[in-house]
């Protein structure tokens, strides 16, 4: 390992170089010494597993895990003791985290965690349960029963002519059933035409549009 920052025994250099600093208040001399304390802990272990060096980031990372590890710990002795009616945490509280983990009930899972591959290591974390990739779609499937696709068209009809005769009342000529009051139910003024039969003789536009396709 190139650089290493702590090299035969020392590898709480970095924690004597930054001890340097005096801190401002107890509670940061609490945090530097108790950190300190953790990284010669660190070391010493290191040290019993035949490492002669290590970097100052790596030190750093398994400090870290270790305080994690320690509060986790101490955060289960207490919701232990809570748990039986108690204020101070015994040695029981403390020991069962460690002998007893945490264990996922069988109930929570659903089907067979996959595998890992060959090009993963294995003692890297397992796979989630298979409900976890299960696609929920998120729109509501169209209704296809005929009666209720009817009645929803027929609705919409209604609708449209309603708006369009509002519309057309409002922005045309209109006539009155009350003489009183113009604006109470407002009727659209007939037109009459010179040739009231013309449009019945004429085809439509349907009639003209499949003589079209038929030619």
């Amino acid at each position: 390992m190139a650089d290493p920052a702590v090299a035969s025994g020392g590898f709480n250099a970095g924690a004597r170089s930054s001890s340097g600093k005096a801190a401002s208040s107890p509670a940061e001399n609490y945090h530097m010494a108790r950190r300190r304390t953790l990284q010669v802990v660190v070391s010493a272990l290191l040290t019993e597993c035949g490492f002669e060096s290590a970097e100052k980031a790596a030190v750093e990372s398994l400090t870290e895990m270790m305080q994690s590890y320690i509060t986790e710990i101490g955060r289960c002795a207490k919701s232990y003791c809570e748990h039986t009616a108690r204020s101070n945490p015994t040695l029981p509280d403390a020991v069962s985290p460690v002998t007893n983990p945490p264990v996922t009930p069988k109930a929570l899972t659903a089907g067979q965690k996959r595998l890992h591959p060959s090009y993963i290591p294995s003692h890297f974390p397992e796979f989630p349960d298979p409900h976890t990739y299960i696609k929920t779609p998120t729109f509501r499937e169209p209704v296809s029963d005929y009666q209720v696709v009817r009645e929803k068209a027929a609705s919409q009809r209604r609708d449209v002519e309603r708006a369009l005769t509002r519309f057309m009342a409002k922005t045309g000529e209109t006539q009155s059933l009350f003489k009183d009051d113009i604006t109470a139910f407002p009727l659209i003024a007939a037109r009459p035409t010179a040739i009231p039969y013309l449009s019945a003789l004429l085809p439509s536009e349907l009639e003209l549009q499949t003589l079209e396709e038929t030619d």
